[in-house]
């Protein structure tokens, strides 16, 4: 694996993220997006919360990634079974998550965030990044049926791009 690749999705999408912040009205904060029930906010909200979700991921694929891989395709078959409270968690997840943070503290978290992954990379061994697990493929297009701790690492920037497709910023009402 080449950490400066991912190194490197990390800081350019904070550096959008950024961007993006800087860059938005109060208005587009409050316009919908595109393809979603979100507004801006809430759609970036969500696109940090891609990355939050991967500091709680780490742990668990190190963890499944030493048992057999039954037990991890046991609880993947689990989550795709609760898809539906998942969206809806999903959905007031990034809706509470606007409300609490706003605009003016998401890119801090975000960095804040963003620098907890690059430790947590640099800190781990070849050994671990090829471990492996399988995820529950009906909660995310960027879920596959089985991912290592790496692919893990590079998702949330997956996700980040696709959503940033959706917003709606600086489009005229």
């Amino acid at each position: 694996m080449d950490r400066e690749v991912v190194h490197a999705e990390l800081r350019q999408a904070g550096a959008v993220f950024h961007a993006l912040l800087d860059s938005a009205s109060a208005e587009d904060l409050r316009r919908r997006s595109r393809g979603t029930r979100w507004t801006n906010e809430q759609l970036l909200y969500h696109m940090l919360f891609g990355y939050l979700v991967v500091l709680a991921l780490l742990p668990l694929v190190r963890l499944f990634g030493r048992l057999p891989p039954g037990a991890s395709r046991a609880w993947a078959r689990l989550l795709n079974a609760s898809t539906r409270p998942f969206d809806v968690i999903n959905y007031w997840g990034a809706v509470g998550g606007a409300r609490v943070y706003g605009h003016r503290r998401m890119g801090a978290k975000f960095d804040r965030t963003v620098a907890a992954l690059s430790r947590r990379l640099d800190a781990e061994r070849d050994t671990e990044l090829a471990r492996t697990m399988h995820f529950p493929v009906r909660w995310d297009p960027f879920f596959a049926d089985t991912m290592t701790l790496e692919d893990v690492y590079r998702y949330p920037t997956r996700h980040f791009d696709f959503h940033r497709a959706q917003l709606t910023l600086g489009t005229p009402s």
